[in-house]
């Protein structure tokens, strides 16, 4: 890897037990936690059992990863020279079916974040954990936390109960865009409804390689309910999707756009240019070609060299040693993955980051 510093967005911190939460949560929820024995919101998403959700060389005697922040930076900040990480913590708070426990626990999960995290190491930023049970709450806890200019982006999964671009959820994108918030959409769900299209699948596997046309369905409804015309500065940041599937579904989507436009006369710019301007890819899981030849043919697919943000994708296991960054990009490509495409997508860290690149402290 060949660049000044590497800015890596997607990395998760877990959570190494239910009592780790219970400081942050007020003490109504406190008790209830402790009253009904709830253990852990684990969900089949990120099952902690499963070999790909911890790289085995990162887990501690308890079986898990990523679970202190001096883990953290001796395993992913350090080895790959990331001056700064994006942490996203997945932890099955949309999950619950209160909307009131989803704003506590959202609540809590940020707090801990900023406490635990944040304020023990100066290369880390976060994601706002937002409780979409219920858009308004979900509105209060990004004006919360937004304050803290070390959140740099609101995060959503990209399974739920409802499209993500549907008129209700309109609040989150306007909250997010005010802030100068990307939305982060990360693979997961909430499991009220089956990851695949035509019913509930028996292994994991099946999950896991479904992900990635959920996501092709968000990006449909983000464009054709009208997110990116009536937000027309919110960036959209796709993680843990994949990047192989995004060509060929950028000709389907403009091509029955051409035909179908009239339906949604908002839409009126190709899909394709759209998303190519709005939209941003975590690498990792890399799923592209193994040569360099079909890697920058993947790339002229693409039709832009902004669209991939570096990640380890930490501390799930998609790759052996530090081999993050796939061989067969060219140096410059390299560069703009790694720092300067992120730079671009998260306003936030465009200052800090820029003294660090001039040696500043």
């Amino acid at each position: 890897m060949t660049s000044a510093f590497s800015i890596d967005c997607d990395v998760h911190p877990t959570v190494p037990k239910m009592a780790a939460l219970l400081p942050y949560l007020p003490d109504m929820w406190r008790d209830t936690v402790v009253r009904r024995g709830v253990e852990e919101l684990v969900t089949i998403s990120y099952p902690t059992t499963n070999p790909l959700s911890f790289r085995a060389d990162w887990r501690d005697e308890t079986g898990k990863a990523g679970t202190s922040v001096e883990k953290l930076a001796a395993e992913a900040l350090d080895p790959f020279g990331s001056r700064f990480a994006i942490l996203n913590c997945l932890y099955g708070v949309q999950a619950l079916f209160s909307e009131d426990m989803g704003a506590a626990f959202a609540q809590a999960l940020n707090d801990w974040i900023v406490q635990e995290w944040l304020d023990r190491d100066p290369r880390l930023r976060a994601s706002i954990v937002v409780p979409t049970q219920n858009p308004e709450r979900a509105v209060d806890e990004i004006n919360r936390c937004a304050a803290d200019k070390r959140f740099v982006q609101v995060l959503l999964l990209v399974g739920g109960e409802i499209p993500l671009g549907r008129r209700q959820n309109w609040p989150i994108f306007a909250a997010a865009q005010k802030h100068g918030l990307p939305i982060g959409i990360h693979a997961g769900s909430t499991y009220r409804h089956p990851v695949t299209p035509v019913g509930w699948p028996t292994y994991y596997t099946e999950d896991y390689v479904n992900q990635a046309p959920g996501f092709q369905s968000q990006l449909t409804n983000l464009m054709s309910e009208g997110v990116f015309a009536k937000f027309p500065d919110l960036t959209v940041v796709l993680m843990e999707s994949g990047v192989s599937w995004l060509p060929a579904y950028l000709w389907r989507l403009t091509k029955f756009w051409k035909g179908l436009r009239s339906e949604i006369p908002w839409v009126s710019d190709p899909p394709a240019s759209i998303v190519r301007d709005r939209v941003r890819l975590t690498l990792q899981p890399f799923d592209g070609p193994p040569d360099e030849g079909g890697i920058m043919r993947l790339m002229e697919h693409f039709g832009s060299d902004e669209m991939l943000l570096f990640s380890t994708d930490y501390p799930h296991w998609q790759f052996e040693g530090q081999g993050a960054m796939p061989e067969g990009f060219d140096p410059a490509l390299t560069r703009k993955i790694m720092a300067e495409n992120p730079l671009r997508t998260y306003p936030r860290l465009n200052e800090t980051a820029a003294q660090a690149a001039m040696g500043r402290p």
